[in-house]
């Protein structure tokens, strides 16, 4: 393990960033704890590496509030890129005339 962030994941929608730095706390420092609005996932950050590696032997497929959890090592986040623009409807552009039925 290279890093100290970690992705939590199946948490319950009821589960708050503060519940989730308790959560890990019992296994090391948390720097920062943060559940993702209500989509059932969080990202923690352990000052060690070696916290890090506690809370996931510990943590992961254990019952969190009637929820088995996925505990892992985060994946850096991949630049997307620029995505462009557009979209602009469509239906002309493909050819379907809209006024045909």
């Amino acid at each position: 393990m290279q890093s100290s962030n970690l992705y939590v994941g199946n948490l319950s929608y009821s589960v708050t960033s503060e519940d989730l730095k308790e959560l890990f706390s019992a296994h090391g420092p948390v720097k920062d704890a943060k559940v993702i609005g209500d989509r059932g996932f969080g990202f923690v950050e352990m000052e060690t590496v070696d916290g890090a590696t506690k809370a996931i032997e510990a943590l992961n497929e254990s019952d969190y509030e009637g929820r088995t959890l996925k505990v892992n090592e985060a994946k850096p986040r991949e630049d997307r890129g620029s995505r462009g623009g557009g979209g602009g409807g469509g239906y002309q552009k493909r050819g379907y005339n809209q006024n045909r039925y």
